[in-house]
């Protein structure tokens, strides 16, 4: 019984005597932490503003849609399969889509073996064939008028941008306009591999 109170007592004293050390160190260590943290983020190449699609590396959902130019026409997912594929939510109410636009040209004219698809997200039909009119990227553009397609692809901000592989599998997703810098980083190399 006194051997444990006198091993308590000495590893108290212990305790009490490295602590007194420690303490004037802790701001340093937790200043050395959370350096460490924000350097791990910062070499991540990681943007908080466009999180990590939920789809990223599963098969891409399936639906089908009504084309804006020609309605009568029927847009399928299933006819994806085999190619390489651009997948862009836009509406001529968006601005950043806007911006957006002159780029999606160029990859569109830079990639003709890469199927480039629209998705007109709760637009007017008129209003978006007058945003098309300074220039059509797209092979084709599916109406998405309820916001279904939208829903199953997890959008949540126009434009949003997804490249699907020959297998249907989601291999990139975007939120926001492309840039130049993220199509010469990212995405030219996705669309030669």
């Amino acid at each position: 019984m006194v051997g444990s109170i006198n091993n308590g007592f000495w590893w108290n004293y212990i305790f009490e005597k490295n602590m007194k050390q420690i303490y004037p160190k802790l701001p340093l260590i937790f200043t050395i932490i959370i350096f460490g943290f924000l350097l791990y983020f910062l070499i991540q190449d990681k943007n908080p503003s466009n999180p990590p699609s939920a789809l990223l590396n599963k098969q891409m959902p399936k639906f089908q849609s009504n084309d804006l130019i020609n309605e009568n026409y029927q847009i399928s997912s299933e006819i994806f399969y085999g190619k390489k594929t651009i997948i862009n939510f836009f509406a001529s109410w968006c601005s950043p889509c806007k911006v957006e636009h002159p780029l999606l040209i160029e990859i569109s004219n830079d990639n003709s073996d890469v199927l480039m698809i629209g998705v007109n997200h709760k637009d007017k039909k008129d209003d978006a064939i007058k945003f098309l009119e300074s220039g059509n990227p797209y092979d084709q553009i599916a109406l998405d008028k309820d916001g279904k397609i939208a829903m199953e692809f997890g959008v949540y901000g126009l434009p949003e941008t997804f490249i699907i592989n020959e297998k249907g599998i989601i291999v990139f997703a975007y939120v926001g306009p492309i840039t130049k810098k993220i199509y010469e980083k990212k995405i030219k190399r996705l669309l030669s591999n």
